[in-house]
């Protein structure tokens, strides 16, 4: 059994990863130590429900560190000194949250962390535990819609006072982007990009630059191409997976918000009559079970971060391509994590 950290208690700590993990242990106790969730920000001495501490040393008195999973839900750019401290003090099993760093001077600086202290790392991109992701991975490998062809993605919602009450990511690339591009990833596997687009966000009172609407075009080495367009500007929500088979079209819906985690998949496949199914889809619980029931076995693997690695790379130069304020030029550059 596994006893939780989760350090930063801010809108995922709080909103996102903690009712997760209520779920969680509903659902897979037999993982879950039993007892209060440990929580440590500097910036919150009471959350509902979670034991808090003052500093990461009396955590790890609360929630020892061989037999802990950390939640670290620190913005990006605050990312490597929390896990550093963590490192020191005996903690290996870490949850991160989305995404694993901003460039690759940001990964190269976790790749170093990793390997020093020997971090098993997971990234919260959790469309890769969705269970709609399960079913075209499924597709995929039966084969029976012939090769996969293309890949297009689009995720619009409004997201204009969250940005402008907390401006924690530096572009559009960094809030939705990672998720889509992650399941791309997954799917079809590396890839180069050929095109890439940045919009500024703007209301009748404010611009906010490079935070409006993404764009990104992949060739990837399989052969299959993918568009990923994700609109923080869209009056509306959704979430939407096309791909295109040699005899098949699958068009998936992902929930759109915590109010409603139920996800759609339809089916349109030459010589058959469409098919459209509608089933429950509640990502992260499943993305934290698989990673604790990972954390809890003798022999781990390397789990999805070769594919959190290949994002964060692509998502650099799609930076550097728009011209998005990155420190220097780094395509083209290598960093194992």
């Amino acid at each position: 059994m596994l006893h939780t950290l989760i350090v930063g208690l801010g809108r995922s700590g709080e909103g996102l990863h903690l009712p997760s993990l209520a779920k969680a242990r509903a659902q897979a106790p037999a993982l879950f130590a039993p007892g209060p969730v440990v929580g440590f920000d500097p910036f919150r001495t009471s959350v509902d429900g979670v034991l808090m501490v003052g500093s990461l040393e009396e955590a790890a008195r609360w929630a020892p560190p061989k037999r802990t999973v950390v939640h670290l839900c620190t913005p990006p750019h605050l990312r490597s000194g929390p896990l550093e401290h963590l490192a020191r003090l005996g903690y290996r099993m870490i949850v991160v949250e989305k995404p694993l760093a901003l460039d690759l001077v940001g990964l190269a600086a976790v790749a170093r962390l990793r390997r020093r202290w020997d971090l098993d790392i997971t990234v919260t991109t959790q469309w890769l535990d969705s269970a709609l992701t399960r079913r075209l991975r499924a597709a995929l490998r039966s084969g029976a819609f012939g090769g996969l062809r293309s890949i297009a993605v689009l995720q619009n919602k409004p997201r204009f006072t969250r940005t402008a009450e907390a401006p924690g990511h530096p572009t559009a690339f960094d809030v939705e982007v990672p998720h889509a591009l992650a399941v791309v990833i997954a799917l079809a596997g590396g890839a180069d990009i050929t095109a890439a687009s940045l919009e500024d966000m703007a209301t009748d009172r404010i611009r906010t630059p490079r935070m409006g609407r993404a764009q990104l075009h992949l060739e990837h080495h399989s052969g299959v191409l993918s568009r990923i367009d994700s609109d923080l500007t869209s009056p509306v929500r959704e979430r939407r997976i096309v791909l295109e088979f040699d005899q098949a079209v699958l068009t998936g819906h992902y929930p759109c918000s915590a109010a409603d985690h139920t996800a759609q998949l339809s089916v349109d496949a030459l010589g058959h009559a469409a098919s459209h199914s509608v089933f429950a889809d509640d990502a992260i619980p499943a993305l934290i079970r698989t990673a604790y029931g990972r954390y809890a076995r003798s022999f781990r693997g390397a789990g999805t971060l070769p594919v959190q690695v290949e994002a964060v790379r692509l998502l650099t130069e799609a930076k550097n391509l728009c011209g998005a304020g990155a420190r220097r030029r780094e395509v083209g550059s290598a960093v194992s994590v």
